[in-house]
Parts: C-alpha cells; sequence; structure tokens
C-alpha cells in the first residue's frame, strides 16, 4: 500500500479536550454522556483516553436528537436498539439484497428524526429494525428502500402512527411473501430458462398492482355514503373493518 494511502485511512484521535472543542461542548458534559454510556468507550493509553471521528460523530448526532426534542433517555434507548440491530451484512444475508430493483437510502440519526417526527421511539425503531427495514452501518442508518421509506413517512404526516404503519407492514409481508411463491411456481413450473423468474418479475408486479387496485375499488364502491342512515353508526369501540382485514398502504 502506498505511503498516501496509509496516511489517508489513517484515523484521527482527540484527547478529551479537544474532542469536546470540537463538538461544542464543555468537558464536564462529554464526561457525563460517557457515564450515562452514551458513548462508546474511548482508547486507553495510559491514563490518556483517546477518542476518534465516529466519538465527534456521535456527539453531533446527541446534540441534534437533543434540539428536536429527544431526551438523554431516550437517546440512550434508541443508540441501544441501533446497537443491538442488524448490521448492513446481515440485512443483506437476510433480504437479499443484491439483486433487488429497490435502492437504499443512508441516513444519519438526525436526519431519521425529521423523517417521521417525534415517531422514533425504541418500539419503533426495534420494529423496524426487526422487520428489515433498517441497518447500522457505524454511524449512520440504512433503510433498505427509498420508495417504502418514502411511503411510511408520507402515510405519517398524513396523520397515521408510525407503530401503526409497521404494523401493516408486518402483515403485508406475508401476504408478498405468498405472492412470490405463487408466482415464482408458476413461471419455474412453465419456463425452462434459469433467468425466467427474474426475467418476468416485471409481469408479476404488473398483475399484483392491477387486481390490488381493482380490490380497492370494490371497497370503496361498496363502503355505504357517510350520509347514508343505511350505513349505521359503529359501536363504541368496534372496529370499523371486518377482523381479517388488513389496511393498505
Amino acid at each position: 500500500m502506498a505511503k498516501d494511502e496509509t496516511e489517508a485511512k489513517t484515523v484521527r484521535e482527540y484527547r478529551t479536550a479537544e474532542l469536546a472543542g470540537e463538538a461544542g461542548i464543555p468537558v464536564r458534559t462529554l464526561r457525563f454522556y460517557r457515564e450515562r454510556k452514551l458513548l462508546p468507550p474511548p482508547r486507553r493509553e495510559g491514563r490518556i483516553a483517546w477518542y476518534d471521528d465516529h466519538h465527534l460523530a456521535r456527539l453531533r448526532t446527541i446534540a441534534a436528537l437533543l434540539e428536536r426534542g429527544h431526551t438523554l433517555g431516550g437517546i440512550a434507548e434508541l443508540t441501544t436498539a441501533f446497537e443491538s440491530g442488524r448490521d448492513v451484512g446481515q440485512l443483506g444475508e437476510l433480504l437479499g439484497i443484491g439483486w433487488s430493483e429497490e435502492t437504499p437510502v443512508r441516513l444519519s440519526p438526525e436526519a431519521l428524526a425529521d423523517y417521521f417526527e417525534g415517531e422514533v421511539t425504541p418500539e419503533n425503531l426495534a420494529a423496524s429494525l426487526d422487520l428489515g427495514y433498517l441497518a447500522t452501518d457505524g454511524e449512520e442508518i440504512v433503510h433498505v428502500s427509498r420508495r417504502l421509506l418514502d411511503v411510511s413517512s408520507a402515510l405519517v404526516r398524513e396523520g397515521v402512527p408510525l407503530a401503526a404503519v409497521l404494523e401493516t407492514g408486518r402483515r403485508v409481508r406475508a401476504h408478498a411473501d405468498a405472492l412470490a411463491a405463487l408466482f415464482t411456481e408458476l413461471i419455474s413450473a412453465h419456463i425452462a430458462q434459469d433467468d425466467a423468474v427474474t426475467r418476468l418479475r416485471p409481469l408479476a408486479k404488473s398483475v399484483v398492482e392491477a387486481e390490488l387496485t381493482m380490490a380497492m375499488d370494490r371497497l370503496l364502491a361498496a363502503a355505504p355514503a357517510p350520509d347514508d342512515p343505511a350505513a349505521g353508526t359503529p359501536a363504541s369501540g368496534a372496529p370499523a373493518t371486518g377482523p381479517d382485514q388488513t389496511p393498505s398502504s
């Protein structure tokens, strides 16, 4: 490896006072964050604590999340959820990323908080990690799909709680897996080429989109008008849809 490349890969390190100065916080605040386990432990060299750019990025994230109304306790819980979640490599193995048409999105924790203002809780974060929507890559978060990110944030802006969006996503996942198996079996049974499933996937997607559109049309057509006296009023606490009906997102 060339000398220039070696120097470029050298990680910059800071003593405690230097790191606090770079982050714009008092040294006592940095030590408080460390005691609260909001920062990973520094590298020790005798009695000297050495921090690096990952610690600086974490301090800037803490400051940004505090500005957005998160408490230190909440930030600590979010940090724990991130650190116990899947990393990008594990997510790729889980979801088969590599041949997918979806575009992953890299986000800072504060950018994620901006997408879902007030809804980035430890519970929702854990659910997103469990579903495989999110993974971690160092100090960054990776969302598996630009389309899912945009749709989810749009629903939240319309007033749908993120927890409900994620639960619907979990239920949709089961139906999507069944549809994928159905079309894979259909194509494989009648076409011998190795690339047939990948090549004909757009046709399967078109069938699913058309059927979903027609199904929603049927539901809307069958629903009574708001001023229809025959519609009645659901009993207090009773669901307005059937027990097996999956909300559409």
